[in-house]
Formats: C-alpha cells, structure tokens, sequence
C-alpha cells in the first residue's frame, strides 16, 4: 500500500451518496487512532496537515508518521496540505512527498485566486499531486485562518464553474454555511442546501469539499466541561445536514475540531479521575482510544464511508 492522491476516492464518492472523512493530524496518538478507525470500518483515508500542524510537529515527522500509519495497516492514504496560504508552502508540500495540496486563495479578490491557483496546478499537476482550492469565504477561526461573521460570503455557484474551468483544480471546497472550530454563529446551523444543488449541478464531475464540518458532540463538550474548563458556544452542524450534502457533490469532509474535544476530553477525565500520575502514556492511550472511536462513528454514521474500499 502506499501514498495516493485523491482521484480514485473522489470518483468512487462523486457516484455515490458518501464521502470521505479528511482529519487533521497534529502527532502520533491522533494518527493512530485515525487510521485505526478507517481499518475497521474499510474506509478510505485522507490525512491532513494545517500550517498550525507543520509548525508544531514539523514537516518531516509528520510525513514519517503517515508512512509509518501505511506499513503498519496497509491503507492507501492520502497526505494532503490543509490551507496553503501561498504558492511556495504548497511547493514545499509537493516536494516533501505530500500527495495533495490546497491553495487557498479565498482572501484574493475573484482574478488573484484564479492566478494562485493555476500557478500550484501546474506546480503540482507536474509532479503527479492533485490540488483543492477554496471559493467563498467560512466564518470562524482555524490556524491563521480567521473570517468574522460580518465577512462571511458564500460561494457563487456561476464564479465556481468559472473558477474551475479557468483553473484545472481538482476539487473546490466551498462556503454554504459551516464555521471552522466550534460553532459560533447566531441561531441555528444553517447549510444552504439550494446554493449546494445549484453548484453540483454547474460542475458536477468536480468533487465539492465541505470544510468547518466538525458537528462538536455534546459527550465530548460536556466531559470537557465536567473535568475542568468551559468550552463557551460550543455548537456543531448538525450530523444529518453533513449527511444530506454528500448527496450532492460533497465527496470530501474535514474534521478537526471533534478530533480536538475527543482527546482533550478523555485526558482532563483521566487526569482528574488519577491525580497523581504523570505517565503520559497512560492519558494518551485512552485519548488515542477516544479518538478512534469518535472517527468511526463519523466514517459510519456521518459519511456513510464504511466498506468502500
């Protein structure tokens, strides 16, 4: 088994009603529970490293780990960028063996993002790497990332067929309602689903990428809550509403947030529940566990992924 781009996932998914679950991978126990997840439930895998991740366990570790996650299960996976904020940190993921990238370009005015974009397509087209780029603008705040409510603009089903035929990219991850991180919009979650169909029905062999998909489940907030600290506001789209979407187009789901609650959570429990030890491999098992849990629910019961391999 090996590394693999995205192309096989997506053609599978773009005729079917599942996607795949993209989850951000920031060290070894979140790795490890990931691909232990998608094993079980014979899903496929797409891992997914922010500037944020980079930074902190850098580059190398992580592709390692990733390799390491392939020899030991036997997965095909994807290692992909998650918002690459320029030409050159995508160029730098290419090189360094990551099998695909997303510029986003969503800040720029309609005319940057397109010239953005088409310069890492040929980058990375050139090396045999599959590109995801970004129209529409998601509220909410993820690494460096960070769009207000009031800036939030969905994306426009006519500039999405432009910016896919003038562009060549691979898949479009676009804005119909989700929020990075916790939710934190006033009122109820809210996916424009018309906005979505209208989209599809433009570019329907691209596949669409829904991101700020985490739905924040209230087990792991509340345990979180329980065991020290208040996590504010903390509300997720609806598991239905991530459902519904990959009915049209939606063939690729990122998940970071829930990945976040589940481990912070099992190690505030652990850690009150033992207050004298300090193994840490004795709170970063059961995070490890919790973690592989939460992600087979979403590849079962969210994404309708299970046995498609």
């Amino acid at each position: 088994m090996a590394l693999v781009t995205t192309k096989e996932m997506f053609a599978k998914a773009l005729v079917s009603d599942y996607a795949i679950g993209a989850f951000n991978v920031n060290n070894m126990e979140i790795v490890q529970g990931i691909v232990d997840a998608a094993k079980i439930e014979k899903a496929p895998l797409i891992l997914q490293v922010s500037a944020g991740a980079r930074k902190y366990a850098r580059p190398a570790y992580l592709v390692k780990l990733v390799e390491a996650a392939i020899e030991d299960t036997g997965l095909d996976i994807c290692l992909h960028l998650d918002h690459g904020e320029d030409f050159d940190i995508c160029k730098k993921c290419v090189d360094d063996g990551f099998t695909s990238v997303m510029v986003d370009g969503s800040k720029h005015p309609f005319e940057e993002n397109i010239a953005l974009t088409k310069q890492v397509v040929e980058y990375a087209h050139a090396h045999g790497v599959v590109v995801e780029a970004e129209l529409g603008k998601l509220a909410g705040v993820e690494d460096n990332i960070s769009v207000d409510e009031r800036s939030a603009k969905f994306t426009d089903p006519a500039e999405a067929q432009e910016f896919v035929e003038r562009t060549g990219v691979d898949s479009l991850a676009i804005a119909i309602g989700t929020s990075h991180g916790a939710y934190k919009f006033k009122g109820d979650p809210y996916l424009d689903f018309e906005r979505l169909k209208e989209i599809h029905a433009l570019i329907p062999e691209t596949p669409l990428v829904l991101h700020g998909a985490s739905t924040v489940l209230r087990e792991f907030v509340d345990r979180c809550n329980e065991f020290g600290g208040e996590i504010p506001g903390a509300q997720g789209v609806p598991e239905e509403m991530i459902r519904e979407a990959t009915k049209y187009g939606i063939c690729k789901v990122n998940i970071d947030t829930d990945l976040r609650l589940a481990m912070t959570a099992e190690i505030r429990r652990f850690l009150v529940e033992n207050p004298s030890e300090f193994d840490p491999r004795k709170y970063l098992g059961p995070a490890r566990d919790a973690i592989q849990r939460m992600v087979q629910h979403k590849i079962r019961d969210v994404l309708n992924a299970s046995n498609t391999l």
